[in-house]
């Protein structure tokens, strides 16, 4: 039996305190290194983990990015604002560092690509680059972008998808778990991998119910 339930009204807090319950218990959130480039050129990375796939009839990503603490809008969500496109690139636990550099508040005019020591490729329908050492990276044009304050959710129409071979089964057609182990992020700088997957099939339906598609 589960101990006495702790209340938070959520509509009376600050939202520090939110942050902190909703990304304690709503995890582990997978991470996306956001590649985009600026306005003369120059490769920028961004880890973000308020990110998840949002429709596959169209395929559809979303990201929720926040302001700096001073209010300005980070280089990621100037880059996307101005040319409607950039690159998920998922994160395992080789890229796992390199992510970290890339999340490094460095100044603008800072390559953080170069930084992390990774390589980038060309895309083959945006200008932004994909980062070569992501296991997936997935070319994305702006579908819209929804202000929420500080918070700007961004979604993306995934239009490419980069997979490395190794990380799907021989007929190329699902994820191989030996190999494709992304990592998601649990709360503060808490981390999880996914080297630990389970088959848990669905039971079948009692004999007394009928599915939903049968139901007029």
């Amino acid at each position: 039996m589960r101990a006495q339930n702790m209340e938070f009204d959520f509509t009376r807090m600050e939202a520090q305190d939110r942050y902190r319950l909703l990304t304690n218990f709503i995890g582990p959130r997978p991470i996306a290194l956001v590649s985009t480039r600026s306005a003369t050129g120059r490769n920028n990375a961004a880890p973000m983990s308020f990110f998840n796939v949002f429709s596959h009839d169209p395929a559809l990503v979303v990201l929720g990015i926040q302001t700096r603490p001073d209010g300005q809008e980070k280089d990621t969500v100037r880059n996307i604002r101005r040319d409607g496109e950039f690159v998920i690139n998922m994160v395992d636990m080789a890229l796992s560092q390199a992510m970290l550099v890339c999340g490094l508040a460095v100044a603008e005019e800072v390559d953080e690509v170069a930084l992390a020591g990774l390589t980038t490729a060309p895309c083959a329908h945006i200008r932004a680059r994909r980062i070569v050492e992501s296991p997936c990276a997935m070319e994305c044009r702006v579908d819209r972008l929804l202000e929420y304050g500080r918070r700007l959710l961004i979604i993306g129409e995934v239009v490419q998808m980069h997979v490395q071979r190794d990380c799907l089964d021989a007929a190329g057609r699902y994820v191989n778990p030996e190999v494709y182990q992304p990592i998601a992020r649990l709360h503060a700088d808490n981390y999880i991998t996914s080297d630990r997957q389970f088959v848990l099939p669905a039971p079948p339906m009692p004999a007394h119910l009928r599915p939903a598609a049968e139901v007029k």
